[in-house]
């Protein structure tokens, strides 16, 4: 076996052994282990050719050289995740000590740009449930998902992979498994719970045609809604209801969250309701909400 076979099996081993126990010690999501992988894996491909070194001994200089050869091709966004990346390496690395030194220790972040959430006005989300047809057994399905996902802030993912039993129209609420397989109950609201509740009764069997499926919501094919349909569908309702700002299930999801402060929810709570396990990740919404309130103020004071 020559040498860089040998350095390219060792670092697969590594990296194999490293996602294995942030899987397992913390239940992250498979995407986000598929970032760490990845960003890991180039780093460890160019550090193999550039320095025949293997990922347990890069040092300070080998990262920061690899940063200054990532930095001019790569998004602010993109080079911040991957130090993160590497810093989650190493400090497992030194943790269970395979290295001596954590090499990331100086190696700062680069400040990324607060960029605010595209939201959408609350006559913009009325314009946008109103789109589907309620003839049709699809508009209705359609109308049911736009209502949830107003009304609980789910994220897209979250919507398409609910289940029947997930959701209780009696008590209102909403059974939802979120990042990392985390679980959380949302409640949904009178008006999105009669919405479901009349694509229940009125639509799920029609589109279903005698096949049997435990998904929510249900497409002609009698399998659940996927994510890249949902995206489409939602697309085609905003152009329908004249919104011609961008739009994705996502930005349902921020209108959720914005509106809940405008009228005064409290931070923690939009934080529960959301599922971020980081309040953190909550508080760029009370930009937005800050916004919102500078303008009524401006347009309504008399000193604005």
């Amino acid at each position: 076996m020559n040498q860089n076979n040998h350095g390219t099996q060792k670092n697969q081993a590594i990296l194999d052994e490293f996602i294995d126990r942030i899987w397992l010690e913390e239940g992250l999501a498979r995407n986000t282990l598929d970032s760490y992988r990845q960003d890991l894996s180039q780093f460890a491909i160019w550090l193999e050719k550039d320095a025949s070194k293997d990922l347990l001994q890069a040092e300070q200089f080998d990262i920061q050289r690899y940063l200054a050869f990532k930095f001019p091709i790569s998004k602010p966004r993109s080079v911040s995740r991957l130090i993160a990346s590497l810093r989650r390496l190493y400090r497992f690395s030194l943790r269970e000590n395979r290295i001596a030194i954590d090499p990331t220790l100086q190696i700062e972040s680069p400040k990324l740009p607060r960029s605010l959430p595209k939201s959408l006005s609350e006559d913009d989300v009325v314009a946008l449930l109103n789109a589907p047809n309620l003839n049709d057994p699809i508009g209705l399905r359609d109308r049911a998902m736009l209502e949830i996902l107003y009304a609980s802030g789910l994220r897209v993912s979250e919507l398409v992979e609910l289940k029947v039993t997930e959701v209780s129209l009696s008590e209102g609420v909403v059974r939802v498994t979120g990042k990392g397989s985390k679980t959380r109950l949302v409640p949904m609201g009178e008006v999105a719970v009669d919405w479901i509740s009349r694509y229940l009764n009125e639509a799920r069997l029609s589109i279903l045609e005698k096949r049997l499926s435990d998904s929510l919501f249900v497409t002609q094919r009698g399998g659940s809604m996927t994510r890249q349909a949902f995206w489409y569908l939602i697309k085609r309702y905003a152009l329908l209801a004249g919104i011609h700002k961008p739009m994705s299930p996502h930005v349902l999801r921020h209108a959720f969250a914005t509106h809940l402060l405008n009228h005064g929810a409290d931070l923690r709570v939009v934080q529960m309701l959301l599922g971020h396990s980081d309040i953190s990740t909550t508080q760029i919404y009370t930009h937005v909400a800050r916004e919102r309130l500078k303008q009524l103020h401006t347009a309504h004071h008399p000193r604005g």
